[in-house]
């Protein structure tokens, strides 16, 4: 029989398990509404790493990285995220977002420097409802925008997306021509938590 105080040691291993399980789920259902740049960790451990200094927002060369507001509360004010929904993600070669980051909320996994795997950082897809050539209009205004090959693909010179391919950059969003953007672009996670992720934040919100 396990003494009382192993049993206690247990349980309160299992307690602290259980409370970082909830923590975890918490942040990450929250993180449906905002769109974390190239190489993030997992929300709460990018929430633990992060330190707010800016240095990722600052060496964007494209000025798609923005702190988040203050009215989405103290645990992620000032936290970089991507304005995906006016903006592309342009996949920097050298990915200075991350090279800038020194606490390591933005890590980039041990691939050779030369050729670093692209990241996924949203999903997107077209919405056949509104993209001019679903609709019997030609555009194309998106098709020279992927840089990811094979991520967008046409079909009778319609658009379709490569969900399996694509790493959400938003370049083919920000080339549309629509003022109601044709390409809808959401976080990762929403899959998972779209009830609470209607909306994703921007940097105009």
């Amino acid at each position: 029989m396990p003494s009382r105080r192993a049993f206690f040691e247990s349980s309160l291993r299992k307690a602290g398990q259980t409370a970082v399980k909830a923590a975890e789920a918490h942040v990450t259902r929250r993180a449906a509404r905002w769109i974390r740049p190239p190489f993030a960790l997992d929300e709460l451990e990018f929430l633990l790493a992060c330190t707010r200094c800016g240095a990722c927002i600052a060496a964007c060369p494209h000025r798609v990285i923005f702190p988040l507001s203050a009215r989405l509360g103290a645990r992620v004010v000032g936290t970089p995220a991507l304005d995906l929904l006016n903006k592309g993600c342009h996949l920097c070669a050298a990915w200075p977002c991350v090279a800038a980051c020194e606490p390591g909320a933005l890590k980039r996994p041990g691939a050779a420097p030369e050729e670093p795997a692209l990241p996924r950082v949203a999903v997107a897809k077209v919405d056949t409802d509104t993209c001019l050539p679903y609709l019997g209009p030609e555009c194309g205004a998106c098709a020279e925008s992927c840089p990811v090959p094979g991520a967008m693909r046409w079909e009778q010179s319609r658009p379709r997306i490569d969900p399996g391919q694509c790493v959400g950059c938003a370049l083919c969003r920000e080339g549309c021509i629509l003022e109601q953007k044709a390409i809808h672009v959401a976080a990762r996670v929403q899959r998972e938590h779209q009830s609470l992720a209607a909306t994703i934040i921007s940097k105009r919100d």
